[in-house]
């Protein structure tokens, strides 16, 4: 069994909670986490890059210069790839770099993600933080007093909440997320998760 420690708004020490053992406590499939994150990875590409070939430049239609007799190369079109303001050869195209994966093997690379993180004591437990209003220097002395300052953390909550959202927005290696859309990818970027007792329930009821 695998836990986290609890801290409270000022970031002190309370407790340590024990985690759910169908999501922290999973043996990491390495090899379905390899698969997620290629196909993570490939989904992000726009596949928007082009250029055109000589039947798409403009120009051409008419020969340069006739065939024999003037000492020069043989030119039958002015979109050759060899000529300046030509097409290019074997160019680039648009395509979909789109793939997808059987939803078991999602949720095993989530939870594989989840326990590697918790077996190596990275994932922390915060109290609710209600803020009136956006404050970057209350959540930055916040991770200072966790020692967590200055590593790559990603925040998860559950809710809409504005004001830390965008308390979290300008500190730097600090990803804020609400829990149910929370990826693989997003976990094995991170060096620690700090989860809200809401983000930790809703986890728990979707995925244990």
């Amino acid at each position: 069994m695998h836990s986290a420690t609890v801290f409270d708004k000022e970031g002190n020490k309370l407790d340590t909670l024990v985690l759910k053992e169908e999501i922290f406590c999973q043996k990491p499939n390495l090899s379905v986490i390899h698969q997620y994150v290629k196909v993570y990875l490939a989904n992000q590409r726009q596949g928007t890059v082009k250029r055109k070939t000589r039947a798409e430049v403009s120009g051409g239609g008419v020969k340069p210069w006739r065939q024999k007799g003037t000492g020069r190369a043989r030119a039958g079109s002015n979109t050759s790839p060899i000529w300046v303001g030509g097409g290019r050869a074997f160019p680039p195209q648009m395509r979909d770099y789109y793939s997808d994966l059987p939803k078991k093997m999602k949720r095993t690379a989530l939870q594989s993600a989840f326990s590697a993180l918790a077996a190596d004591n990275r994932i922390k437990i915060i109290q609710e933080l209600n803020l009136e209003k956006p404050k970057t220097k209350i959540i930055s002395k916040l991770l200072e007093k966790m020692k967590l300052s200055g590593t790559k953390i990603l925040f998860l909550t559950e809710g809409k909440d504005e004001n830390l959202h965008k308390s979290c927005k300008n500190i730097k290696d600090l990803v804020f997320k609400r829990a149910c859309l929370v990826n693989p990818y997003d976990l094995l970027n991170c060096e620690f998760l700090i989860l809200t007792p809401k983000a930790l329930g809703s986890l728990t009821e979707v995925f244990a």
